[in-house]
């Protein structure tokens, strides 16, 4: 693969990843999965049970049609086909908020779509604020 190439999967690579904090923020459950691969897993957080499909990833995200949230992308690496990335997640539930900063390692395919999602986060890593 030659260095343009390289350089312009890891931008699309990094499109995505922008896009999909962005989704979480500002779109819909539908939005976050129209940036799978059909066949992909979601593990969130790892050591959870694996969704596999879009009809589970969907199921899944659309916890979120019905909150506020805002997202900080802190840092991201590319490496071929890999993300891994730190962000900050802030959600809204009425009178309190939660935050929390997971790492998600994410792979793509060549259209740039997520094939695999895993985000490394536990239950210490939850503030609950007023």
């Amino acid at each position: 693969m030659s260095s343009q190439s390289t350089d312009l999967r890891t931008d699309a690579i990094r499109d995505t990843v922008t896009r999909y904090l962005d989704a979480i923020a500002n779109g819909t459950s539908a939005d976050i999965v129209a940036l799978y691969a059909d066949d992909a897993t979601l593990e969130d957080p790892v050591g959870t049970e694996p969704k596999v499909g879009r009809d589970q990833i969907a199921a899944f995200y659309a916890a979120l049609d019905n909150v506020r949230n805002t997202t900080e992308l802190l840092t991201v690496r590319v490496a071929g086909n890999v993300a891994a990335f730190h962000f900050r997640v802030v959600t809204e539930t009425g009178d309190r908020t939660v935050t929390i900063e997971p790492i998600d390692v994410m792979t793509f395919d060549d259209q740039a779509r997520i094939t695999s999602m895993r985000a490394i986060w536990s239950p210490a890593d939850v503030a609950v604020g007023q």
